[in-house]
């Protein structure tokens, strides 16, 4: 898991906007809209960041569509703590 964060936050371009939304789902979780207004940020900025998130087993998510909900995956949660 370290290996995989380090790439995604310092060796990629949208390393900031990945450690932001890391960060905030560290809070609680949200949907992509909230995080929209949270960071700040455009909503394909943040789908696109969240589908990289997700597909490197950092963030989970439950729901559909809109309502989809976001937030750290377990193995991630013990990586912060």
């Amino acid at each position: 898991m370290k290996k995989v964060l380090w790439w995604l936050i310092l060796g990629t371009r949208g390393g900031i906007n990945r450690a932001k939304i890391i960060k905030k789902l560290n809070e609680r979780p949200y949907n992509a809209h909230q995080l929209t207004k949270e960071l700040n940020l455009n909503y394909r900025t943040i789908t696109h960041h969240i589908k990289i998130l997700e597909d490197s087993n950092v963030v989970e998510s439950t729901g559909e569509k809109y309502g989809k909900m976001y937030f750290l995956s377990d193995k991630m949660e013990k990586k912060l703590c």
